[in-house]
């Protein structure tokens, strides 16, 4: 999926609006990045919220295909305003990036995008992801997110996808004393769902009923 700015396409105005837009003392795109919203006094925490959600409710399908067309930063940007409006159109374009794994930082993004549509047809993307990219021990991607995610998708639809991943010494285990040998640290199932947990009760605090 070649990379292309989004001026190239008439809309040059999305990363300035939208990804480096400033509501606390950092751009929006590494607030996201870092979960700082997440984190209890955060000061800056209700007017970056709000602004998040009143531009996930009025961003235009177009302006997010601009931003998801470019590098790392908008698409992060795009996938939590997707999310946040659970714009379920994006779906297969979410899906289709997240199992491409072109660049850094977004893919965790693209699974909070997918914990908060809710479906089946999520989980599914979630599955397909770990089962190409759990038996790469040699690659630190977006697993844990992806794995949360699936966790957090089983329990809201009372489903076990995530379940033959988990087990012990399956595939979840393997991959993290793979990564471990790299120097990534490992996180037990419950941590990981705990997080997806923590991102999507913010999204379902400050969104619009």
């Amino acid at each position: 999926m070649p990379s292309q700015h989004p001026k190239e396409t008439g809309y040059g105005y999305v990363i300035e609006r939208y990804v480096t837009r400033k509501d606390s003392d950092h751009p929006r795109y590494l607030e996201l990045n870092s979960a700082r919203v997440l984190r209890p006094g955060w000061p800056h925490a209700k007017r970056f919220a709000r602004h998040l959600i009143d531009d996930a409710a009025t961003i235009t399908d177009a302006e997010l295909e601009a931003l998801l067309a470019y590098e790392w930063r908008s698409r992060l940007t795009a996938a939590w305003l997707i999310g946040i409006d659970r714009r379920e159109s994006f779906r297969k374009r979410i899906g289709d990036l997240l199992l491409a794994s072109e660049v850094c930082y977004s893919g965790g993004a693209y699974c909070f995008a997918l914990a908060r549509f809710g479906t089946h047809a999520d989980a599914e993307i979630l599955t397909t992801y770990l089962d190409r990219y759990l038996p790469r021990t040699d690659l630190h991607y977006d697993q844990p997110d992806a794995l949360g995610a699936l966790l957090h998708l089983d329990a809201r639809l009372g489903t076990n996808h995530a379940d033959r991943f988990t087990e012990p010494d399956g595939l979840w285990d393997h991959w993290g004393k793979g990564v471990g040998r790299l120097g990534y640290p490992s996180h037990t199932p419950a941590e990981l769902r705990r997080w997806t947990d923590l991102h999507c009760d913010f999204a379902n605090g400050w969104s619009r009923p």
